[in-house]
């Protein structure tokens, strides 16, 4: 369970834990003595996924523990499959002789029906794989109870989808593999569902904001807020109640919204490995291009603090030159190109991009339609 910072400091002056950092960038203890207690309190997370941009809340009945913006490889991974269908037709393309007639052409028979499949798309399972793996994470510092997922439902029936797909209008993204990634998350703790509107009724009810324009905006109030309302329905929510008085609902529960670490999460999107890029090279000579390993025993996505002019960065690694090392920041923007002894390796790279601001989100205060500490009615 968490605990305050002095009760921190006296177990690692005493000898009775040690300090660690995680792939989430966060600080935990790790005891080496047996623990006095093996209580816990209940500790929900909430998920809002999304195409783009997705958030991340964790919160107990007194505390919002942590919260976090992901930026999700949709777009990237989407680019890369297109490339990569064009790059494997061109291969098939050159080893067919045009001079020969069509029936004698090396055309390759499919092998199996491939039109019949019910695969979940790679950039949208990429998405929700990025979620997965940030939820695994948070599993092993928090003894997590339960999952809230936000579930995405359009009720039309089949004729209704066929319209929409000749007219060009599709479902949203983020319905394509929710199941999917429900059943992975069922893995890891019991998952409790939620609709959009109870998200957005409980919001209002907490007096908390949410930012609707500039979705991209790494803030708090665009999408971290609905994953700490998701995971805070845990502990109030709308329910029904019988008594000798009647029936009906009422908000019952009590929970409490803070202040809390901000993190800022991505994917390095690293280019593969690729010989001949689309074609192949003059001569046959290849030039390097993609991979993960440099010339000066950093990999891309290491964490590095480099020095220029006197002046210290902290960044990622993302490429490399003959003498000099690529730095980049959070939105993998190079910051400059620094000498190979003047970059020191700070964490080896882990697949994710993981930023704290500093300050955290400071969730707005309730407004006089809600409370964020409520008793039971």
């Amino acid at each position: 369970m968490p605990t305050k910072p002095s009760r921190v400091r006296k177990w690692i002056k005493d000898g009775k834990a040690i300090g660690k950092w995680n792939k989430l960038g966060q600080y935990y203890l790790q005891l080496i003595v047996e623990p006095s207690g093996k209580k816990t309190q209940p500790i929900a997370v909430g998920v809002d996924p999304g195409k783009k941009y997705s958030g991340i809340g964790v919160q107990s009945k007194n505390f919002t523990l942590w919260c976090a913006h992901l930026f999700l490889p949709f777009e990237t991974v989407k680019k890369r499959m297109e490339q990569r269908r064009l790059m494997r037709r061109n291969r098939r393309g050159r080893r067919i002789n045009r001079q020969l007639p069509f029936e004698a052409r090396a055309h390759r028979q499919k092998r199996f029906d491939n039109r019949r499949q019910k695969k979940v798309a790679p950039s949208i399972r990429a998405n929700r794989q990025l979620e997965i793996r940030v939820i695994s994470e948070l599993g092993k510092v928090y003894p997590l109870s339960s999952i809230v997922y936000e579930y995405v439902k359009a009720d039309v029936d089949l004729t209704s989808r066929r319209k929409q797909a000749r007219s060009g209008i599709g479902f949203s993204a983020v319905m394509v593999g929710q199941k999917w990634a429900i059943e992975q998350l069922e893995k890891l703790a019991p998952v409790v569902t939620k609709l959009g509107w109870q998200t957005s009724n409980l919001r209002k009810h907490l007096g908390l904001e949410k930012q609707k324009y500039s979705k991209a905006d790494a803030v708090p109030a665009t999408h971290a807020v609905d994953g700490v309302v998701l995971a805070a329905s845990q502990f109030r929510d709308y329910l029904p109640f019988e008594n000798s008085s009647g029936r009906g609902h009422c908000w019952q529960g009590q929970v409490n919204i803070t202040s809390a670490p901000f993190t800022i999460i991505r994917r390095p999107p690293i280019s593969r490995r690729q010989l001949h890029l689309m074609v192949f090279a003059p001569g046959g000579v290849r030039r390097k291009y993609g991979g993960t390993v440099t010339r000066h025993g950093f990999r891309k996505g290491d964490y590095v603090k480099a020095e220029k002019k006197g002046i210290q960065y902290h960044g990622w690694v993302s490429g490399d030159t003959k003498t000099q090392v690529s730095v980049s920041d959070i939105n993998w923007k190079r910051i400059a190109q620094f000498s190979r002894s003047k970059v020191h390796l700070l964490q080896r790279a882990t697949g994710l991009i993981c930023k704290l601001l500093l300050g955290g989100a400071a969730f707005l205060p309730p407004t006089e339609s809600g409370v964020s500490c409520c008793e039971i009615r």
